[in-house]
């Protein structure tokens, strides 16, 4: 799965104003429909409290956060899966990501056009999933052609990967064809790899962001509530933004002075933080850090992963002739205070080949090459 966002939804409900935020680098905002035709792409930085509160017990030169990257596609449209609006150009962007954010509007103001020419946050999903159905429904049809192609050969292993395939649509068509994605098909791991080729849109993690005005943004509105019944409907997540606060608050460099913005609207942390959170997890991502006075950094890997593939995302060197890994977790440099502390309450720990690598491992490598 490929390790970035896809930011979508109809044109005009804030999209760009949200990646501009994010990315802290202006992508193409205007207020009418296609503005954004090329896609934007910006790495963002992962806020993670844990790295900084590493960097102040070792006072690291330099400290250096995990990434992830997010993709700001053009506004979709009824009638996309048929190429209205530039559509198959713009389903082809998003086959590329491997999470789809959906953008949907919930603010009311007149001076911005609706592509609908009013805001119903329901409908709008609706019209975004259908169009993302119908994509891959087309997809389908053309995979099961070839796949009823490959029973008349005479290769038996073809045909017996060809017969798990057909199953495989077969379980999914029911449900686009009533505008439900492919992920609710309930496949079997066999099934999904029989379809991978595929890359049916719907069959990939998708998130809601709701986006409100400054009102919304505190006291919520029945729109963010209908968005968040239908996520929830679907198993999926719903974060709440301000795309005009929060382009706001990327304009404010100091980090004691956005925290100190965010407690006097009784905010923790920022959306786009909690957009960024939500994206890394459905991704499947997972962190571990390195800690040292030369540097502090954030490491991103995939969840199960075992220490010589960590290893190996630092340097492949350090995954070719890995040797152990010394371990601990940030709650013991928390607790303790110094590794020399760790060490004196056995909490320090040699790791090998097979250990599996958690959320929030500090890590030292041992290698040979």
């Amino acid at each position: 799965m490929a390790l970035n966002c896809g930011i979508v939804g109809l044109p005009n409900v804030g999209k760009s104003t949200i990646f501009s935020a994010l990315s802290s680098a202006p992508a193409e905002a205007a207020n009418y429909p296609f503005c954004t035709i090329n896609p934007n792409v910006g790495i963002v930085n992962v806020p993670d409290s844990r790295l900084t509160r590493l960097s102040g017990i070792f006072s690291p030169k330099r400290t250096i956060p995990a990434a992830v990257e997010f993709v700001d596609i053009a506004g979709l449209v009824k009638g996309a899966s048929k190429g209205e609006g530039l559509g198959n150009q713009f389903l082809s962007h998003i086959r590329e990501v491997g999470v789809i954010a959906q953008v949907v509007r919930c603010f009311d103001n007149p001076d911005v056009v609706h592509v609908e020419n009013k805001v119903d946050p329901e409908s709008d999903m609706e019209t975004i999933n259908i169009e993302l159905a119908l994509a891959d429904l087309d997809t389908l049809l053309k995979r099961r052609d070839r796949a009823q192609r490959t029973l008349k050969v005479q290769a038996k292993d073809q045909q017996k990967l060809a017969e798990l395939a057909i199953a495989a649509l077969d379980k999914i068509q029911p449900a686009l064809e009533d505008g439900k994605p492919a992920r609710s098909a309930g496949l079997s791991d066999d099934e999904k790899s029989a379809v991978y080729d595929c890359h049916f849109i719907t069959m990939k993690p998708q998130l809601y962001v709701c986006n409100v005005d400054e009102e919304g943004m505190r006291n919520g509105n029945a729109y963010v509530d209908s968005v968040k019944k239908r996520a929830q409907a679907e198993g999926s997540e719903a974060v709440v933004i301000c795309g005009k606060f929060e382009a706001e608050l990327a304009d404010i460099e100091d980090e004691e002075e956005k925290l100190a913005f965010l407690s006097e609207l009784g905010l923790e942390e920022s959306g786009l933080s909690a957009l960024i959170h939500a994206a890394y997890r459905l991704l499947g991502l997972r962190t571990f850090f390195t800690a040292g006075e030369d540097e502090c950094r954030a490491w991103t890997i995939h969840a199960g992963d075992t220490a010589p593939k960590a290893a190996g995302v630092i340097h492949t060197d350090f995954e070719k002739g890995f040797i152990k890994a010394e371990v601990y977790s940030f709650e013991d440099i928390v607790q303790y205070g110094s590794e020399a502390k760790i060490k004196e309450a056995g909490k320090y720990r040699i790791e090998g080949k097979e250990y599996t690598v958690q959320d929030g491992d500090v890590m030292f490598f041992k290698f040979n090459v």
